[in-house]
């Protein structure tokens, strides 16, 4: 007889208790074995395990062996981010595709060269038939960032030769999936409006003479509309996620798994999996929920003294989730500032005051310059902490009315530039299976017959 779910549930947390007693791992031991736990050694720093031409992060310089803190730096294939936004921006141009065509092929793309690779990536924004009925429509998911890895594991059935490893075969496969991840996530969020929230689902279809940023906000509004400040800012958010160095977990994820000589749709869905933890992708989602709690408790949002103490609640664990973080501040490499989030709030400030939400803007602006302070009241050392980029990405896609549950997919959208670069990398110039080394510290047991054992 099938067993009740209560049943089910009693078995599993019995199953729970044995796996928790059993996995715990000492401490003290990662140090006596020099384990570079995350792959950084005890400073913070990353193991370095690649080497890469695609992207660099920049925020500390190693002087005589000690990190020294450098104002940031984002650089793709050489060029500095802020100047290619910088120029993008005086020329009132969406320069995603052409961070695209820089990423893969490595030069700046020539005016020719960008309008004929444009038109290719709207051309194939639509997705394969029936893909939308059968993959989407009839599995819809709770959270859009599963359904993007679903939809990337179903493009293999659509593709006449997925198997193929040819690197002409793979860019064609990353080429199709950097055009297609906006629509996957678009419709996987109107299926998910209709069968989880009782809401109108509107499918439209891609333009192809449409920017990546410009076909998103068609495609997640009813009435197809929006406007060219909204499109540009957004344009600007998927520029500044499109890379960030081989290290990061996700783009790490891509060239591990692809050294396995695995397809193109199985590496990228894995990143995708990468991307979506709350540790990775999902930090902008904790800031705006973090920023909710603070404008519901702070009265004020213009004194500083009352946003100072709330903030020193949170670090004491006393308030919002009792962690002690103050989410959106502090990143693995850098240090003095982060040029993605200064770009990003600069245009954000713009925006503010055309959606009329200065004194929210305010709010952030202050957090950005107490937060660091009050983090070092508490914890010391000598790591110099700036806001991220999620610190301000979530807010702008509020003021973009863009849902909470596509703000990691928006991540995917931009990622997927950087994830098919290190894809191509890795099949050039890899070669090797990634195989690091665990040690195990388990003791070696004798074996006992099943009528001898006793229940732990």
């Amino acid at each position: 007889m099938q067993k009740s779910i209560e049943e089910n549930n009693g078995f599993i947390n019995k199953l729970t208790d044995l796996a928790q007693k059993n996995d715990p791992i000492d401490h003290s031991l990662y140090t006596k074995y020099d384990v570079k736990r995350g792959l950084r050694y005890a400073d913070g720093r990353g193991v370095l395990v690649g080497l890469t031409r695609i992207g660099d992060v920049v925020g500390y310089e190693v002087q005589d062996g000690k990190k020294v803190a450098v104002p940031g730096k984002l650089m793709y294939r050489g060029y500095s981010v802020e100047d290619i936004v910088h120029d993008i921006e005086s020329r009132h141009e969406f320069g995603y595709e052409q961070c695209v065509y820089l990423l893969l092929f490595g030069d700046l793309p020539t005016k020719d060269q960008l309008a004929e690779f444009t038109e290719f990536l709207g051309e194939l924004r639509t997705l394969p038939p029936n893909f939308t009925e059968d993959m989407i429509m009839k599995a819809p998911s709770c959270d859009i960032m599963n359904k993007i890895a679903r939809g990337v594991l179903a493009s293999y059935s659509y593709d006449p030769d997925p198997e193929n490893r040819d690197v002409a075969n793979n860019l064609r496969q990353c080429i199709e999936l950097i055009s297609r991840f906006s629509t996957l996530a678009a419709y996987g969020y109107q299926a998910k409006r209709r069968y989880y929230d009782g809401k109108s689902m509107y499918i439209h279809n891609p333009v192809p003479e449409l920017s990546t940023a410009e076909n998103f906000l068609r495609l997640i509004r009813s009435d197809r509309s929006y406007t060219q400040s909204e499109a540009e800012i957004l344009d600007l958010a998927l520029i500044l996620h499109a890379e960030h160095g081989g290290g990061n977990n996700s783009s790490l994820t891509v060239h591990v798994v692809s050294s396995a000589d695995t397809d193109t749709y199985s590496a990228i869905a894995a990143a995708v999996g990468s991307l979506k933890g709350r540790r990775h992708g999902g930090a902008n989602i904790r800031v705006m929920e973090m920023m909710d709690d603070i404008k519901a408790n702070v009265h004020d949002w213009s004194n500083e003294n009352e946003i100072a103490e709330y903030l020193r609640k949170i670090a004491r664990k006393e308030a919002f989730d009792h962690t002690g973080l103050i989410y959106g501040q502090g990143h693995a490499v850098y240090t003095i500032s982060d040029p993605r989030a200064t770009l990003l709030r600069d245009k954000a400030g713009e925006l503010a005051k055309e959606k009329g939400c200065e004194e929210e803007f305010n709010l952030y602006r202050i957090i950005e310059r107490l937060a660091p302070k009050i983090l070092e009241e508490f914890h010391g050392g000598d790591k110099k902490i700036c806001s991220n980029v999620d610190f301000f990405s979530g807010f702008v896609y509020t003021m973009l009315n863009i849902p909470r549950e596509l703000y990691t997919p928006l991540f995917a959208i931009s990622r997927i530039a950087g994830w098919s670069a290190h894809r191509i990398e890795e099949l050039v110039a890899g070669g090797r299976i990634y195989r690091p080394a665990y040690k195990n510290v388990s003791t070696e047991r004798e074996y006992v017959p099943i009528e001898k054992r006793v229940a732990q």
